[in-house]
């Protein structure tokens, strides 16, 4: 093989390498990391407290620099981390549960992740989610989320739809008995 055209082809080898590894600059992209389960490990970001002491679904988001999602106790908080700008941009996947298979006891089962910018969100829905609060539903399908709307009240939104001013303002603690638990209930 004459050397200057080996030469080449390692060069081009190397920058294709290379290239491929800062990312693909607008190009299609790879396919996002996987969710990962939740262990009893999983702490809520903004609250602190352990996931599992709290019903209704969760969120996890993944950042290109760090190896464990960051956690989210309730959906409302999940948001909020991709609107406030001192938290990091750099977002890899974006998961939430999907209600439309929880549990009457309103949590869904280990693997019910889904992709949260196609999941279909109920808001100011008359039932509350974890730290007792009102919170965004995510459901998978379309249909379910209008199911439970139909039976709780609200409505439904996007991703790219949810209102600024739901995500931030302050939730509406109660003890009322207006509101119930999240669940799936019949």
């Amino acid at each position: 093989m004459n050397t200057p055209r080996a030469a080449r082809l390692i060069g081009a080898a190397l920058l294709s390498a290379l290239l491929a590894g800062c990312g693909n600059g607008g190009g299609a992209s790879s396919s996002p990391p996987s969710p990962v389960a939740m262990t009893d490990q999983a702490v809520g970001h903004y609250c602190g407290m352990n996931l599992y002491e709290h019903v209704g679904p969760k969120g996890q988001i993944l950042l290109r620099d760090r190896d464990v999602p960051v956690w989210f106790s309730t959906i409302r908080e999940l948001f909020a981390y991709t609107i406030l700008p001192e938290e990091p941009k750099t977002i890899l996947a974006i998961y939430v549960q999907d209600m439309g298979r929880a549990g009457p006891d309103g949590n869904p089962p280990v693997d019910a992740w889904i992709d949260a910018r196609t999941a279909h969100y109920l808001i100011e829905s008359g039932t509350v989610g974890g730290m007792g609060a009102p919170d965004a539903l995510p459901f998978s399908r379309l249909d379910d989320a209008r199911a439970y709307a139909a039976r709780h009240g609200g409505r439904v939104v996007g991703f790219k739809d949810m209102p600024e001013d739901y995500v931030l303002r302050a939730p509406e603690l109660t003890t009322s008995t207006d509101r119930e638990p999240v669940g799936a209930h019949p």
